[in-house]
């Protein structure tokens, strides 16, 4: 049974029940209340016809001794209020097994207000005396109207007594059987509620221990238990996850062990290939030979080479600062003026500030020569490269431009996302894209370097060196080195 099935099914039986409960109790309680109701109302009633038929009886006393218009407006009222009483007393006891006492009753009100017109009449004819023996005679009918309003309270006790008995132990049997419920409802809740929590909190727990495991790189795990639900889907699905997980897991390191092999071997051929001392040594020789011969400018181009072949053969993997690499960018230019002659123009705005700031070695050179390569190397004259650096106060901006013959977008977007086979012609340098490469390795960041450039409009290239980086921590493995 699903989690979904188990919450739709006994969460709505369980507030049925409830409500059933509720209703019953309801409604039990609502059949006493309206016995109760009825009982008192007439009994009230009795005791309120009583008491308007005694304030009439002083209305009209009052009268006598005064006969005012505002006696007059009083004595109205009172009779008023003594027929509204009659008639409502009349309407109450139709049914009830009272009504012939009840009618008898109506009838002696009845004789009041003959009485009280009597007197009220005797009055207005200057009969005093007459008006005083109607209000003796009234005075008399409301002592029997008080005697017999006592006699129907009592008369109305006596015929309830047995109902009322009923009453008592029908409540005494609603309170237990609601108790009895209630208790009964509270425990089958609780027995629900726990079962429903135990089938979610108990797997979910065991796929928190799993995941727990999993992220301290203990991928070999042993599945919880199978259950039908949803939760037992999931836990399959972790189970595989975590297998395949370790499947890739292997590959990969595999694959890099075959690539750090084959960068190995690359690099220790390249080197293999050249003789740092002796070509060092060599050009040493030839500048020197060149500079007895008065040959100036060709002894500074073979100074630059023999620097520029220094630095390139230098350990790749430990940075160094933007004044080193701006310093073998000027060797580099060097020996590419002295190739291209008056056919370029190479400018630089430097901020010194920026110049102690750690970068991965062989950063802007191969930039600078892709350039050269792929910007400026087929134009005649006109060409332009220019290198910024400017501090802020959260990174070091390096833009290196051109007004060459630019690139596609196509190419552009290739470059930014790493691509291989992005370089159209092969390079003295490590090549745009491992520099990108190296600089993500280095700071963990891709959203580094920026390429504007459209066909025909030149190349920007925008480089954000972060100042917060701590360099010491990082390393650049000779297998990323292109």
């Amino acid at each position: 049974m699903t989690i979904r099935t188990k919450l739709l099914l006994f969460i709505p039986l369980l507030v049925l029940l409830v409500n059933s409960v509720m209703y019953f109790l309801f409604e039990s309680g609502k059949t006493v209340q309206q016995s109760y109701d009825q009982m008192t109302d007439r009994i009230l009633l009795y005791k309120q016809s009583v008491q308007t038929a005694e304030d009439h009886l002083k209305t009209l006393y009052g009268y006598l001794l005064n006969p005012a218009d505002s006696s007059t407006a009083e004595l109205g009222k009172a009779r008023e209020r003594l027929l509204a009483t009659r008639g409502i007393l009349i309407d109450r006891s139709a049914s009830s097994q009272l009504a012939s006492a009840v009618t008898g009753y109506a009838h002696m009100l009845d004789t009041l207000i003959e009485q009280e017109q009597a007197a009220l009449t005797a009055a207005r004819t200057s009969s005093p005396r007459i008006a005083l023996a109607h209000y003796e005679e009234a005075e008399k009918t409301t002592g029997f109207i008080r005697e017999e309003g006592q006699h129907l309270v009592d008369l109305e006790l006596s015929f309830y007594q047995p109902v009322y008995k009923q009453i008592q132990q029908e409540t005494r049997r609603i309170n237990h059987l609601g108790a009895a419920i209630f208790v009964v409802n509270t425990l089958l809740s609780v027995v629900i509620a726990v079962w429903i929590s135990r089938s979610i909190t108990v797997p979910v727990s065991r796929l928190v221990a799993l995941a727990r495991q999993v992220s301290t790189g203990n991928l070999k795990i042993e599945p919880p238990p199978r259950s039908d639900d949803e939760l037992g889907i999931l836990s399959d699905a972790f189970k595989k996850m975590s297998d395949d997980l370790m499947v890739l897991i292997e590959k990969d390191k595999e694959s890099l062990e075959k690539d750090r092999f084959v960068k190995e071997l690359e690099l220790q051929a390249l080197q293999s290939q050249i003789n740092p001392h002796f070509l060092f040594n060599t050009l040493n020789v030839l500048s020197k030979l060149a500079l007895l011969e008065g040959a100036e400018k060709c002894s500074d181009l073979i100074v630059s080479m023999s620097n520029l072949l220094r630095y390139n053969l230098q350990k790749l993997d430990r940075p160094v600062t933007l004044r080193d690499e701006l310093e073998h960018v000027k060797e580099y230019i060097t020996i590419q003026k002295a190739r291209f002659r008056d056919r370029i123009s190479f400018e630089m705005e430097i901020d010194d500030s920026a110049l102690h700031v750690l970068i991965p070695s062989l950063t802007l050179q191969p930039i600078v020569e892709n350039s050269f390569m792929h910007g400026i190397a087929d134009m005649e004259q006109g060409a332009l490269i220019r290198l910024e650096m400017a501090r802020t106060s959260e990174n070091v901006r390096i833009t290196l431009s051109d007004n060459g013959i630019g690139m596609s977008e196509e190419l552009r977007q290739a470059l930014l996302r790493l691509e291989a086979g992005t370089e159209k012609k092969k390079s003295t340098g490590l090549g745009t894209r491992n520099v990108f490469k190296r600089l993500h390795l280095f700071y963990g960041n891709k959203d580094l370097v920026d390429i504007e450039s459209e066909p025909g409009k030149g190349t920007k290239f925008t480089i954000l060196i972060p100042l917060e980086k701590e360099v010491e921590t990082n390393y650049v493995p000779s297998v990323d080195r292109g």
